[in-house]
């Protein structure tokens, strides 16, 4: 998710300036909804400015209640779901240029909505504005590279870029805090201006000399996201086992979209942040954010070296451990009774959470056969999408009738089935292997 241009030296095709520019890096690979995505969103300068205090804004200067909170997410998420395969059709039948220059603007002019009006109403207009503009950069930004450069080269561009992402995130963060202090609503409005300029500027400077119309039969349409459906379907039949994936990206969708709306809530609400150096809430949770950034990085590359991604039941051990300490620390913050452990057991939560994603995908693919992968991986996170929109709300209200207490504490519990799902699938694969094995033996 993207906002802010990350400009890569071009050792290939000469480009404007002699420079490549990578928009889904820099820009706003923006998320389908705040914190899972937002740990996306968070990618770039802008983004990072806008995510520090978006929430805080939604919370003390409009006054959203926890439902509230939770439908903008979902309104948020159901503009995305349903616009990504129109949208897509001007990627890939009239110009991927053009498709990304339309997102970026749309997306600025969103947050600019959101930022300036502090309204219900106005905000969940933004988040149709603004969510119809992501689709519109969703996969068009890698398209776009892809065709531009190649795709053997574009791998090493998304690599470099998502090295810089790292320090446009902090950089990003610092930012919103600054501009924050001074006027909650400021990183957001600016941080939408930035967005739509890059958009405008993007008109003047972006080439787009690789790419090829798709022939009208093999055009994107509703038609083929049905049939892509319908496949999927099908193949599931056939291998039920495939269930599992489903179910646990639909059971994981509607815990991180009640989670992640509310923990901010719950930090302004539930605790009396220190009175250290006039410091505000923005500046205590934008701090809170650039740490859990560095101990994430930290954290990731010493399990990385420790598990063998290779191995499935090394890493169906990973992802049962990861989900487990998840759910502890969401279920620790939901019950704190001090500012000090609410930020412990933040920390605790999000570094695994965070940790889980690689180790994920590692477990997805490993279940797949590289035939269907692509398929399974898009339908579990439709699903994902399905179990936030369809979840998340009832979470929120929760949330208005009890508590936030009481509804981080469901949130947490619906973890609960991941982690029976995650055992039952490694056992199973222990049985599947005890007949090959017999096999070899003999």
């Amino acid at each position: 998710m993207t906002v802010r241009p990350i400009w890569i030296a071009s050792r290939g095709r000469a480009l404007p300036h002699g420079f490549l520019f990578v928009p889904e890096c820099c820009g706003l690979a923006l998320p389908v909804s705040f914190d899972d995505k937002e740990s996306s969103c968070a990618n770039s300068t802008h983004s990072s400015m806008i995510v520090a205090v978006n929430m805080i804004y939604q919370v003390t200067t409009v006054g959203l209640n926890p439902l509230q909170l939770v439908l903008v997410g979902t309104v948020l998420e159901a503009t995305a779901f349903v616009f990504e395969v129109p949208t897509g059709i001007v990627a890939d039948v009239y110009s991927r240029r053009l498709s990304i220059i339309i997102g970026y603007v749309l997306i600025g002019l969103g947050f600019m909505l959101e930022g300036l009006v502090p309204r219900f109403e106005a905000i969940l207009l933004a988040q149709v504005i603004w969510g119809i503009g992501y689709t519109f950069t969703s996969g068009a930004s890698e398209a776009w590279i892809a065709d531009e450069i190649g795709e053997a080269r574009a791998g090493h561009a998304f690599v470099r870029s998502a090295q810089a992402q790292q320090m446009t995130a902090v950089l990003g963060t610092l930012a919103g805090i600054v501009l924050g202090s001074v006027q909650i609503n400021l990183p957001i409005v600016v941080g939408g201006a930035l967005t739509s300029g890059i958009g405008f500027g993007l008109m003047a400077v972006m080439p787009e000399r690789g790419f090829k119309p798709k022939p009208r039969g093999n055009r994107s349409s509703f038609q083929h996201m049905a049939g892509t459906l319908h496949d999927g379907i099908s193949m599931v039949r056939r291998r039920p086992a495939l269930l599992t994936i489903l179910a646990i990206g639909a059971v994981y969708g509607a815990f991180s979209e009640g989670y992640d709306r509310l923990w901010t809530a719950h930090m302004l609400e539930n605790f009396t942040f220190p009175d250290f150096a006039g410091w505000q809430p923005v500046v205590w949770l934008g701090a809170l954010r650039i740490l859990l950034m560095l101990l994430s990085a930290a954290a990731i590359e010493t399990v990385r070296r420790r598990v063998d991604t290779n191995n499935h039941q090394a890493v169906a051990r990973a992802m049962f451990s990861l989900f487990a300490v998840l759910e502890s620390g969401v279920l620790l913050f939901a019950l704190a009774g001090s500012f000090v452990m609410a930020v412990l057991a933040t920390m605790i939560a999000s570094v695994a959470r965070r940790i889980s994603d690689p180790f994920w995908t590692a477990w997805v693919n490993q279940r797949l056969d590289p035939q269907v992968r692509a398929t399974v991986i898009s339908m579990s996170s439709q699903a994902n999408a399905l179990g936030q929109i369809a979840g998340g709300p009832a979470v929120g209200a929760i949330g208005t009738f009890w508590s936030l207490r009481a509804a981080l504490l469901s949130s947490a519990l619906l973890l609960t089935p991941v982690l029976g799902l995650i055992r039952y699938t490694a056992r199973r694969h222990e049985r599947d292997l005890v007949p090959v094995l017999e096999v070899s033996e003999v």
